[in-house]
């Protein structure tokens, strides 16, 4: 008996996707934020503050909003956890890994254990939290005259219970190298293009992740693809190598409709900001409609082990949960070796890394 090509659908709000084993969460970050604030901002040490009070917008517009939990996304954007530079001040985790893709906009990354990155549009950071670290993620406003547009994904890996007490790790997949897979029209008609973040497509292999990822495991088969389809585009996506046993999930994060087909089904309609589990055992087909068509896929073979998460944390048991705020309690996962939670560089400061032992990447630059 043949297999339906979509298991389960559900909508995608403004929170965090449905995930599947081994993906634990999925957040679209799609912020217009307004020219930077060229005004100046009492926080902390009057050069720091000054630095960073000019990468935050106009105070005046923040008198309607939840300052330091703000997810109103009034005028198209909103604050997060930032007082002054929209974005998420120091926090800790557990447990699991961070894939955060950025598309638009630039990302401040700093961290318990001294490292540091500037990334930017078509870049992409995978961190492993592993025993524990604390990292900020702030969203710097560079443009001063015109809007800051931040637009990214970030998604949460776990880690199987053999990997949850790892050391900290980090990598950038810089744009400059990042993998791309042209995926030609089935009628010859255009192109589509595919961000190639983790695993592998028509003899392209991402970028290699973690040491201790769980992508990092033989026949593990985690993908993660990004999926521009212009308009009247129609793409043929290959079957999961493991076939059904790995879950398949697609996220139709912008467009107007798009049509869906397996190798049995007949041709099914969605529309915008819908999530499909699918057969990962079957190829199957997108085609865009009336619009371009952004959608993410995220596939792997499930840990199939307990998950008990409580706030940043990811572990096997509510013991091990418990035993995180302890550790985190007395140690801080490293303390925070920056003057504020909120760290930030200064407007100057390019794209950039700087790695636990020391190791400096500028991109772009030999």
């Amino acid at each position: 008996m043949s297999q339906k090509l979509i298991r389960e659908r559900f909508a995608l709000g403004r929170q965090p996707f449905k995930c599947f084993d081994p993906f634990l969460f999925c957040m679209h970050h799609d912020d217009t934020f307004p020219v930077a604030n060229p005004k100046l901002v009492q926080h902390n040490t009057k050069n720091e503050a000054e630095e960073r009070a000019s990468m935050g917008p106009d105070p005046a517009l923040l008198a309607r909003r939840d300052m330091g939990s703000d997810f109103s996304y009034i005028d198209g954007w909103s604050m997060y956890h930032g007082e002054v530079v929209p974005g998420f001040p120091s926090h800790p985790h557990r447990g699991f890994e961070t894939i955060t893709v950025v598309r638009k906009g630039t990302v401040d990354h700093s961290d318990s254990v001294g490292c540091t990155a500037r990334y930017s549009k078509g870049d992409t950071q995978w961190l492993t939290a592993g025993k524990g670290i604390q990292h900020s993620e702030m969203f710097p406003l560079l443009n001063q005259d015109t809007p800051n547009p931040c637009e990214l994904f970030q998604i949460w890996l776990n880690l199987p219970r053999r990997n949850k007490m790892c050391d900290p790790y980090f990598t950038m997949f810089w744009n400059e190298d990042h993998p791309h897979v042209t995926l030609q029209d089935v009628n010859g008609k255009g192109t589509a293009d595919l961000t190639l973040v983790a695993g592998a497509i028509q003899g392209a292999k991402a970028m290699s992740p973690p040491p201790d990822s769980w992508a990092s495991q033989p026949g593990s088969d985690v993908a993660v693809w990004v999926l521009d389809i212009p308009k009247s585009i129609k793409v043929q996506l290959p079957a999961a190598e493991s076939g059904s046993e790995a879950n398949r999930a697609f996220y139709f994060v912008r467009g107007d409709a798009v049509k869906i087909q397996g190798e049995k089904d007949a041709e099914e309609v969605l529309k915008s900001r819908t999530g499909v589990k699918v057969d990962a055992g079957q190829s199957l087909t997108f085609e865009a409609i009336d619009e371009d068509a952004l959608l993410v896929m995220l596939q792997g073979k499930p840990i199939g082990e307990p998950v008990v998460q409580h706030g940043p944390f990811v572990m096997n048991t509510r013991e091990e949960i418990m035993q995180c705020f302890a550790d985190y309690s007395k140690t801080q996962f490293g303390g925070w070796p920056w003057t504020t939670s909120d760290h930030t560089h200064s407007r100057e400061t390019a794209r950039h890394a700087i790695h636990l032992d020391g190791r400096k990447e500028f991109p772009g630059k030999k």
